[in-house]
Formats: C-alpha cells, structure tokens, sequence
C-alpha cells in the first residue's frame, strides 16, 4: 500500500514458523524489558552525568515501554475473530493503538523540547552542569541498542504486516536518532559549549515530532477507509482482466481496514450464462484474489452482463 512508511507485505509463513501469537509475545517481552532496562541506565547516567539532554532521552525510552504496551495489547485485540457486534473484525484496533502511540510521543516531544528551549533562553549558561563521560557512554550504548531493537521489531512487524508493532519500530529509531543528538550535545558541552546540551534536548524534540505525525497521519488515514493507492488498484486490475470468462474490469474501489484491504468489484462476464455458472465464475475470482492478495479480507463482486 503505497500511503505507508513501510510497505507492509505479507509472506505466507509454514506451520513450522513461529505462530502470530508467539511473535507478538517476543516483540513485546523484548520490547518492554529492553526499554526498562534502557531508561533506567540513561536516567541514571543523565543524573549522574549531569546532562539534561540524556535525562530527557530517558524519558523517551520510559515512553517506550508504554508504547509497546499499547502495540500490544492493540495487535492481539485485532486479532479476535468476527462476532455479532462486530461482524467485520477488529482490524482497526491496531489504528487506535497507532494514535495512542503517536499522542504519547507527541506529548513526550512536546515535554522535552519545552525543557530544552527553557534552558536555551536562560541568562547565563555558566550556570548549566557540564556533562561527564557516563553520559557520553550511555548515549553510544543507546544508539546501538535501539537501531537493534528497531530492525528485530521492524523484520517482526513485516511478517504480522502490523502497522502498530511498525510504529512501535519507528518509536525505537526516534529514540536511537534522538540519544545520536544527546551524543552530540554531551560532547559538545564537555568540549566547553555547555549550551549544546539543551541544544541536543530540542533536536531530540524535532525527532520525535516528526514521527509522531508520520504514525499520527498513517493511522488516520486507515481510519478513514482510504483508498490504497493507483499501484495497488492497477495490480488489482490487471489480475482480474486475465482471469478466465472476465471481459472487463467495470468498477473497482478499495479501502484500508487498519491493516486488511476490503474490494468492491464489478466486472462483465457473459450474459448468456446460466446464474450457476456465473455464481461459480465470482466465487472463484473471489477466492484466487483472496490467495494471491494476502492482506485482502474480503471481495465484493458484483456481476454485469457482457454485451453480445
């Protein structure tokens, strides 16, 4: 789908894989001790080390841990079959955890570019503390541990195509882009610019903003039951043109539901054709789209009479 930041795309996976279930449990153990973990090492290094940049990185990375929360528990509820409240599934379970995610890093980006600027416009930076080498270390220890439990979250997140476990991917790699700006106000402030430190916090700001609306505006526009884009829609047609007894594709419109894409079909067959023959012609486009299509979840055709 082209409207997402990660082309999500699901493979078939064999019985002998780790199971859904199994998957959304490792992400999210993972996620939420590495990130505890994380954030109490960094908190401790920015008090330790006197640097507000590596304090407010912490915060990111408690932010963290309630995010993979939400991912969470919003993958396994959208999971739950079909029931007679809910007769079209729970796929957009994962769009309400996407905009939980996107409003706790909004908030944190907001909180910490606030500190940042407030130190920046002070009146004298003789007063700020110069950061020591605990806070540098931390930092690089940072970087490297949330690019990993980006691209294991990211790999893990393709093979479910869930765009919360993807958001909560991009929420590790804000962080890692973030402790890279704490790295570099840290060293800049033990090199005598102390000032580089709340520099580093509203760079760390800036970061965090930009993913939050690139998650904010992904999980809206699934809301909404966009269309999935001219390519998607093109690849669509074209499948359908070629299948046996179609004359023409007249009508097709497709919409997101969360992470699940449902067709509205209309296409000509022959007219002269027996209504069981033409029934038996829809169900099997139905179910080769449903095969060769992995994230549709259901097919409306509509059948129109081809003219003689």
């Amino acid at each position: 789908m082209t409207t997402n930041k990660e082309n999500l795309t699901v493979k078939a996976v064999s019985k002998s894989e780790i199971d859904e279930g199994t998957m959304i449990r490792h992400i999210s153990l993972i996620g939420i001790i590495g990130n505890v973990v994380l954030s109490a090492f960094k908190l401790f290094a920015g008090v330790a080390g006197n640097s507000g940049a590596m304090v407010s990185d912490a915060v990111h990375s408690l932010s963290d841990v309630f995010a993979t929360l939400i991912a969470f528990l919003g993958v396994r509820l959208s999971k739950k079959a079909a029931d007679q409240t809910h007769p079209y599934g729970h796929e957009r379970f994962e769009c309400v955890a996407s905009l939980l995610l996107g409003a706790i890093l909004l908030t944190t980006g907001v909180g910490i570019g606030k500190v940042g600027i407030a130190r920046i416009f002070a009146d004298s930076y003789e007063t700020l503390a110069v950061p020591s080498a605990i806070a540098l270390a931390a930092a690089i220890v940072s970087i490297v541990s949330k690019e990993a439990m980006y691209w294991y979250t990211r790999h893990y997140a393709k093979r479910l195509n869930s765009p919360a476990f993807m958001a909560d991917a991009w929420h590790h790699r804000s962080d890692a882009f973030s402790s890279v700006g704490s790295m570099i106000g840290i060293a800049g402030a033990m090199l005598g610019f102390p000032v580089m430190d709340s520099v580093a916090s509203v760079v760390i700001c800036l970061f965090i903003l930009k993913v939050s609306y690139d998650i904010l505006k992904d999980a809206i526009v699934k809301m909404l039951d966009t269309s999935c884009g001219e390519d998607y829609e093109k690849a669509l047609t074209d499948y359908i043109a070629a299948q046996k007894d179609v004359v023409r594709v007249d009508m097709l419109h497709t919409r997101m539901f969360g992470n699940r894409t449902y067709i509205d079909l209309e296409i000509q067959v022959d007219g002269s054709l027996p209504l069981r023959e033409a029934h038996e012609i829809a169900e099997r486009i139905h179910d080769n789209l449903e095969a060769h299509f992995s994230d549709i979840k259901h097919v409306t055709i509509h059948l129109n009479p081809a003219a003689l």
